[in-house]
């Protein structure tokens, strides 16, 4: 054997075009199999047969990156800075903030990368080997390239092979392609061009399964060069993303620290030019100030958001392993897809049965014999048509699939072997027929398997009694073109008439009708098989197909397909309006996948683009980007041309999200934005891979899942909205104070500063996390992933709107306690123990508390965008209703207890005092009522935040 990577390379790419007894030769083994001196060797050369883990980030560092980024960073500082101004009760609180989130986010996403382990999982311990002429067993590790396998029924495939000696052997590829059909596999040389590797019919491949019948291969490849660990490599070898929010908050947290210490050094030379403080003193207020711009609540509120959409999602069937990944659901701008059993309900239906008298519907979906078979108006048994009764009895027959009841009241049917011959079985009960009977009626005694070659199946059955001296019968079922090719004859009107060109035209006419729309068909045919007819053998044994399979009579079509699940539609459309395109990446043939693609909505055009994966290799990235730009379908891909396409889509600035379910799907889930994989019918690979698992493999929930991930960004936007606009109540008094030089005495203290911020704003911040999505979020195009959490619309609204009227209501509040006290502002008031000056303290406790009963009802106002807060009700949000009994609680505490006066400069406040309050709430709530109306008008928007013409639409 050769030892170049590159001639094992060209040497392997042959083997498929190879006799049998050439693949030996090539492979340097026979079919005695290696001598065990010989596999010794050929394992120090290409070493074991396993799946190599790639390396590890320490656990340890993946813990502390919990507590180093740079929000975590910040508040590190920030606490330095409190204990520096003699507030060590702050420091200890905003540690504890970071500590508590730190460990939060650790916990949620602790679960390590184990892709590597579950594709191991996927890989037999032990497999039977041909060594020095007998049979062995031996370790799947200890495998080499020439080894001889012999793989039974239900056997997993431990290495890549040729087929050498094949009977009926069968194999799931799912996990490879992530197409349940089961594929024959046959040991005849393939000299078809074009096919890839897992469309070769005598190729297997590490990690599928023998479904069917029994075979000899020859390893061609072992460990990481077989299909299987080219996929691991390629997972292994990613680098994982940051996430959209994990972007905007690293950038959200400069913009912040830039402001707060811009503000620090503003206001520490205002104290210092006009008030003429001491640099000491003027340090400590500016330190305090710089701790009240840092929203220390910012890590908690969009951990929150995360896990309360986390918690929605999961009771719409969507669980998320990593809570940065919500968000990016949100900031999805494409969708790429997999066909069955995410699209399509991976029930295999037939839904039309054809003959040249007349076309029939077959109603109900699925593997259920739920339905009837319906033609010009009425129902049609088959007992009762003679038309009918001969299709469906060589459908039931020519089949070895089992359907197996549901084991418990409400659940599935489910089938052992080929859904396509399945799907047989039920067509003919839905027509009244019991497959059962029908085999004891005609026993089956020979069978020539399907081929892909032969591009048919036959079965030979005993009749009980003879018909016109046939004693036997066979029905043969394969593609229309090979089975029409084989008939002489046409069962027609209850008579069996000669087959002419008229009729073959109407038979191929009908099956092309049925292709074009992405329908498969299959053709049934019979031939009477009489006692010593010449040219077919005595013994039943020697039956071939070059025997059997001619002068056949033609019956009719059976045509089905994977029909749609019936919400994705709607789902698509809703994509639509959002502004979310999908693409379609499936292992099945091009024209089935467009016709699902059209029918479900995803394409709309008449000549979309359609790329094979042999297509795609030809295509350059510069190409493939101007077709992405359109719509396009992508049929029978493979793993890495997969991985390309998402890739070609980021590097265009999208955000992308994957769907898939097979180990094949592996690379592209984790390099896309966002993984989700198939709960049901996903393999644990995907699963791992993922970011996100589907409990029901639907669609239409990662659609549901994307309004969760747009409205945790928009709560956090929210959250940033209503704490900034307590900022400016805060700094517009002090810069007051400032600016006159200390005359006009300093409304809120330090102390009353950090209560705003670490105490009553906190809980209805938090509260805003919970927030569900608004009824237009849907409607809004996806998000720039390039535009910041705070942006120029939050920060006018946040100061030039909320925050002033949060100023205007606290030095109002000022004014009112002097007014109260007749303003007598003297030295005694505001001099050295202007402190303890009981007008002075009761005007600023006023003044607190005017900021937080304003806040009362800008956490309202917070609540929708643009819709009115009374379209989702007013005290519909239990979390913010609580935050708002708490803040009005602690400054009730605040003020009345006297251990805690002196500490904030707080003293009672009279009924006089609360009336002015209570009347802050509504004249906020009432004034951003009426701004929200007058946008609304001129968007032309209703109440409810949603277009009108789309309402209309939606009517």
């Amino acid at each position: 054997m050769e030892d170049s990577k590159e001639g094992a390379a060209v040497r392997v790419a042959q083997i498929p075009r190879l006799t049998s007894d050439k693949v030996f030769s090539a492979l340097g083994t026979s079919a005695a199999g290696l001598s065990a001196q010989e596999a010794e060797a050929r394992q120090r050369r290409y070493g074991k047969n396993v799946i190599q883990s790639g390396k590890k980030k320490s656990r340890v560092l993946v813990f502390l990156s919990n507590f180093t980024h740079m929000m975590a960073i910040l508040l590190w500082v920030a606490g330095v800075i409190a204990f520096a101004a003699g507030m060590p009760e702050l420091g200890v609180a905003v540690w504890l903030v970071n500590v508590i989130n730190g460990c939060f986010s650790y916990w949620q996403e602790s679960k390590a990368d184990k892709a590597t382990e579950a594709l191991k999982k996927m890989l037999p311990s032990y497999v039977n080997v041909i060594r020095d002429g007998q049979e062995q067993k031996v370790l799947a590790e200890d495998l080499v390239p020439g080894d001889v396998l012999t793989l039974e029924e239900g056997d997993k495939v431990p290495a890549d092979g040729r087929v050498v000696r094949s009977s009926d052997l069968q194999v799931d590829q799912s996990t490879l392609t992530g197409e349940s059909n089961p594929v024959r596999k046959t040991a005849d040389a393939v000299l078809e061009e074009n096919l890839t590797n897992a469309e070769m019919p005598n190729l297997v491949f590490e990690g599928t399964s023998v479904s069917e019948g029994n075979g000899r291969v020859v390893v061609t490849q072992t460990g990481m060069a077989t299909e299987f660990g080219k996929i691991a490599s390629l997972t292994q070898n990613m680098e994982q993303k940051e996430s959209p929010l994990q972007r905007q908050l690293d950038h959200l947290t400069k913009q912040i620290t830039a402001f707060a210490l811009c503000m620090g050094v503003a206001f520490f030379l205002l104290d210092v030019l006009f008030v003429h403080n001491g640099l000491a003193a003027s340090f400590i207020f500016a330190l305090g100030m710089v701790v009240a711009f840092i929203p220390e609540g910012l890590l908690p509120t969009v951990t929150l958001s995360l896990a309360m959409a986390v918690q929605r999602m999961s009771k719409r069937n969507a669980l998320v392993k990593s809570l940065s990944s919500v968000e990016a659901l949100g900031s999805t701008s494409v969708i790429c897809t997999d066909k069955t059993g995410t699209l399509t309900q991976n029930e295999m239906t037939v839904n039309h049965l054809w003959t040249p008298a007349r076309e029939y519907e077959v109603t109900g979906v699925g593997y259920a014999p739920k339905g009837e078979v319906r033609a010009e108006g009425k129902s049609f048994s088959a007992a009762d048509d003679e038309e009918l009764e001969p299709l469906l009895e060589g459908g039931a027959l020519c089949s070895n699939a089992r359907l197996l009841p549901p084991e418990e009241d409400g659940g599935r049917y489910t089938v052992l072997g080929d859904p396509t011959e399945a799907c047989l079985l039920v067509s003919a009960q839905k027509a009244g027929l019991d497959p059962k009977d029908v085999e004891r009626r005609m026993p089956r005694v020979r069978e020539l398997p399907f081929e892909s070659r032969r591009k048919r199946m036959s079965t030979i059955h005993q009749l009980e009694e003879p018909l016109d001296g046939a004693t036997r019968v066979a029905f043969t079922k394969g593609a229309p073109n090979e089975v029409v090719r084989l008939s002489t004859k046409v069962r027609m009107n209850g008579e069996v008439v000669p087959m002419t060109d008229s009729l073959r035209s109407k038979i191929m006419n009908a099956n092309d009708s049925y292709a074009a729309d992405g329908l498969r068909v299959l053709a049934v045919a019979y031939r009477p098989i009489h006692r010593d007819e010449p040219g077919v053998p005595a013994s039943v044994s020697q039956y071939t197909p070059d025997a059997i399979e001619k002068d056949l009579t033609f019956v009719g079509l059976e045509v089905m397909q994977d029909p749609p699940r019936p919400e994705v539609a709607a789902a698509v459309a809703e994509c639509r309006r959002a502004g979310i395109r999908v693409i379609m990446i499936t292992g099945d043939y091009g024209l089935t996948a467009v016709s699902i693609a059209r029918k479900i909505g995803i394409v709309k055009g008449a000549h979309p683009k359609v790329f094979s994966g042999l297509e795609l290799e030809k295509t350059s990235d510069e190409e493939l980007r101007r077709a992405l730009k359109g719509e396009v379908v992508f049929a029978r891909m493979a793993p890495e041309q997969k991985l390309r396409v998402v890739e070609n889509l980021q590097a265009m600035g999208e955000v992308v999200a994957v769907t898939g379910d097979g180990v094949n799907d592996s690379p592209a889930l984790k390099k896309a934005d966002i993984g989700v994989a198939m709960g049901v019918t996903g393999t644990d690979v995907a699963k791992e891979a993922a970011d996100m698992i589907l409990t029901d493999d639907n669609f239409a929930s990662i659609v549901h899942a994307v309004e969760e991930g747009r409205a945790v960004y928009a709560n956090i936007r929210k959250f940033m909205l209503y704490i900034l606009n307590s900022n400016v109540p805060e700094a517009v008094p002090s810069a007051v104070y400032l600016l006159s030089g200390g005359a006009v005495p300093l409304p809120l203290t330090t102390m009353q500063i950090l209560t705003i911020d670490l105490g009553t704003d906190m809980l209805p911040a938090l509260g805003l996390g919970s927030e569900p999505p608004e009824r237009d979020v849907m409607n809004r195009p996806p998000r720039d992933p390039h535009e910041h959490l705070l942006n120029k619309e939050v920060m006018r609204k946040a100061f030039l709107w909320y925050g002033l009227l949060g100023a205007a209501a606290s030095l109002a509040a000022f004014v009112f306690a002097q007014a109260q006290a007749g303003w007598h502002m003297g030295a005694a008031m505001f001099g050295v123990g202007k402190d303890l000056d009981p007008t002075y303290v009761r005007a600023t406790t006023m003044a607190l508390a005017a900021i937080v009963f304003t806040q009362i009802g800008e956490v309202m106002n917070c609540r929708t965008e643009l819709a009115s807060v009374f379209s989702v009700g007013l005290f519909s949000n239990r979390q913010v209703n609580k935050g708002i009994l708490f803040e009005v609680a602690l400054i009730v505490f605040l003020t009345v207890f006297p251990p805690f006066q002196g500490v904030f400069h707080t003293c009672p406040l009279g009924l006089a005092d609360y009336g002015f309050l209570v009347l802050l709430p509504p004249i906020v709530l009432a004034l951003e009522e009426g701004r929200k109306a007058i946008v609304r008008r001129h968007l032309g928007i209703d109440r409810n935040g949603v277009r009108i013409e789309q309402e209309n639409v939606e009517r």
